[in-house]
């Protein structure tokens, strides 16, 4: 149980939580190609927060964004502007809106969701457009639910990695796929989870995530 004592006293989801595909699948499978998606045509379904439901873990930490990367658990990087922005939303939790291709932010041009070429979740700067190139812009996809739904990446869940061997740990978020270039090195270490989603009432959830 690895992440018992590293989240202890993190909200739990319901024991109702949807259980939409059986993790610990082998990593296997062919990477999906690069996926262009036309910004002007509107993305479909509402804002959500995700969490990270593990198999065999009682507790299911929220995965929060910061340092243009997602994690389990902690708490999410936002910033919000100097007036004469004034009404910035708390930016207290990681939200995404697009059906998962974007998060779910004020700030113009708004910031986009993509998998970099070694497996990373990642999102974009603010007033930038840059994807490091060789990157996956998809397909994602979010199923709505009540009370939970899913997110997926190439019709898969995703693993969790630990940033060390030693000492204390954090949990990068990767796309559930065989090449991914982890911090350990060793794929082993992941954890592999479904993200499940909650519908998010209150869009947007931050100016920008840092």
């Amino acid at each position: 149980m690895k992440f018992i004592a590293l989240f202890a006293g993190l909200p739990l989801l319901a024991a109702a939580a949807p259980t939409q595909r059986a993790l610990g699948m082998p990593l296997q499978g062919d990477l999906c190609m690069p996926f262009q998606h036309d910004l002007g045509t509107p993305l479909q379904g509402g804002d959500f927060t995700a969490f990270a439901w593990f198999e065999h873990e009682p507790i299911h930490p929220p995965i929060q964004a910061r340092g243009l990367r997602f994690w389990v658990g902690g708490e999410p990087a936002t910033y919000c502007p100097s007036p004469p922005v004034v009404h910035c939303p708390p930016g207290k939790v990681t939200a995404f809106s697009g059906g998962g291709y974007g998060l779910s932010v004020m700030v113009p041009g708004g910031q986009r969701v993509y998998v970099s070429p070694t497996g990373e979740l990642g999102y974009t700067q603010a007033h930038s457009a840059y994807i490091p190139p060789g990157s996956f812009l998809g397909p994602f996809e979010y199923t709505p639910g009540i009370p939970f739904g899913h997110y997926t990446f190439n019709g898969k869940g995703f693993i969790a990695c630990p940033n060390s061997k030693e000492g204390p740990t954090t949990w990068k978020v990767f796309a559930h796929i065989p090449n991914a270039i982890v911090p350990t090195s060793d794929i082993q270490d992941c954890l592999p989870f479904q993200a499940v989603t909650e519908i998010f009432g209150s869009p947007p959830a931050a100016w920008q995530y840092t």
